[in-house]
Parts: structure tokens; sequence; C-alpha cells
């Protein structure tokens, strides 16, 4: 007689993200399973326009300004909408954006979950970021193979190679993907619909070096987890993706299972 109405969970995840876009909530609610339940938080950031459109520089560099990576980060924006999205019965905040690690780094990276867990009345708050080297090191890599977005730079992606180096890893191979990225002049869409799982892994393949022990995608709204299995079987390594690792990390702080996730990736298999 009674049909499911979505109350019935066990854990309840909150979740910041950029407040256009759509690709981490998309992500995270296709690998979360049964009895996991997910509830989103909007941050502003000053690159994003209504509907996803990415407001990018033109000429030689049309590239996303790091300025506005950088002030999603910091107050006001975030600490406001942490404070609003730990008042519901969340057990544990999960900020989706990957950029803004790369490019303050991960001094203040743990500096900033101090500040948030401050103002989210003590729940667990897990980054992008630090939910990925977590998640490498429980899995012994210390080589890693880095594929950012198609809409991140040179510059960008070189931070993202710099984190990671800072956090001890090696990386042989660092470079944004080159599948299409929507680009249009000063205004263009993220890529996310352009992006196929066939296509990344078709471009993915051939670009991992044999000493990278493990593949690290960024981008939370980078399409890509459909591809980890698949990636995962041709390379024989494990693939890392941002809101895959970023899942993984929220449901360890939240004291939840990460067994139940299937389909994404040998890390929910290390616990």
């Amino acid at each position: 007689m009674w049909h499911p109405d979505g109350w019935d969970v066990h854990v309840r995840l909150g979740v910041l993200t950029p407040h256009a876009d759509v690709g981490p909530e998309s992500e995270l609610r296709a690998m979360a399973p049964p009895g996991v339940g997910l509830h989103a938080a909007r941050v502003p950031f000053a690159a994003m326009r209504r509907g996803g459109a990415v407001v990018r520089g033109g000429g030689e560099d049309p590239t996303v300004a790091l300025a506005s990576v950088r002030a999603f980060a910091e107050p006001p924006g975030v600490d406001d909408a942490v404070e609003l999205l730990a008042a519901a019965p969340v057990s544990v905040i999960a900020y989706a954006f990957t950029s803004s690690a790369y490019v303050i780094g991960g001094r203040a990276e743990a500096h900033m979950v101090a500040r948030l867990g401050e103002r989210a009345y003590g729940l667990p708050v897990v980054t992008t970021c630090l939910a990925t080297v977590e998640a490498l090191r429980a899995l012994g890599v210390g080589r890693i193979c880095l594929v950012d977005p198609p809409w991140f730079d040179g510059t960008l992606s070189d931070l993202g190679r710099g984190y990671y180096e800072d956090a001890g890893f090696e990386v042989p191979y660092a470079a944004p993907c080159g599948l299409p990225d929507g680009q249009d002049g000063q205004d263009c869409q993220d890529g996310q619909d352009l992006v196929r799982p066939g296509d990344l892994y078709e471009w993915v393949v051939p670009r991992v070096p044999d000493e990278a022990e493990a593949v690290v995608i960024g981008g939370n709204g980078f399409r890509s987890v459909g591809a980890v299995e698949a990636l995962e079987a041709a390379l024989g390594r494990p693939v890392l993706t941002a809101n895959q690792a970023l899942l993984w990390s929220a449901l360890r702080a939240a004291g939840a299972p990460t067994s139940g996730v299937v389909h994404y990736g040998r890390l929910f298999a290390a616990g």
C-alpha cells in the first residue's frame, strides 16, 4: 500500500556545491547505496552564471579566474552555507569543490576545514582533495597520474600537481583532459554534458604512465564516475575521482559502511 518516500535512510550527508553546478549531486546520488540521503547547499561561485555557464577569459587564456576559485573557499559564502546546512539533521558536511584546494594549498585547506567545522556545530567536514589524499594512503599508493577537467588550464593543473607533491606523492603525469569542453567565447558550459564515459576512457587509458600506481581524476564537476570500473579493469590499478573519494570519506566520517557502493572502484572495498 505504501510507497518509498525518501525518509527511511540510515545516514544523511550534507554537500556543499557551487550554486549552479549539478555535477556533484548527480554523481554522488548515482553512487550512494540505499539508506544514504544526500542534502545539498549552494555556495556562491562568482565565475558561474545561471544555467551553469562559467565566465572565463578570452584570447589566449580562456580560463576561470583563480581569484574566483580562491574566493569560493573564503568567508562569508561557504561559511554561511555550512552553518545553514549543519542545522539540518546531517551527519557530515562534504565540500564538493576541487580547484580551491589546488589554489590555496593543503595547509590552508586544513585551516579552512577547521574554520568550517566551528560553523558546523562540530560536525565533521570533509573536502575533496584531503579525501583523495586519505584514499591514496589507504590504498598504499605513492605515484599518481593526475587528470583534470578540460576547463582547467595548465597553471591550475600544475597547482594540482604541486598539491599532491606537497602531500608526499610523486606525480609523473598531470594535465587537463583534452576532451571538448564546450568553450564558446567569453561564456561556456563546463562541458559536463559533452563528456561521456566512453570518451573519457579512451582518452585516459593511453596516457597513464607505467610508473603511476593510481589515476586521480580531479574536478567535482567533471563527469567521470561512470568510467571508473572500466578504467580500473583496463589499467589494473585504482582510479579515484573527486566525487568518488569525497563520498568514501564522507561515509567513513559518518560511521557508515562503504562496502555497499558497487561498480565505482576498488576504493570502497578499502573500508
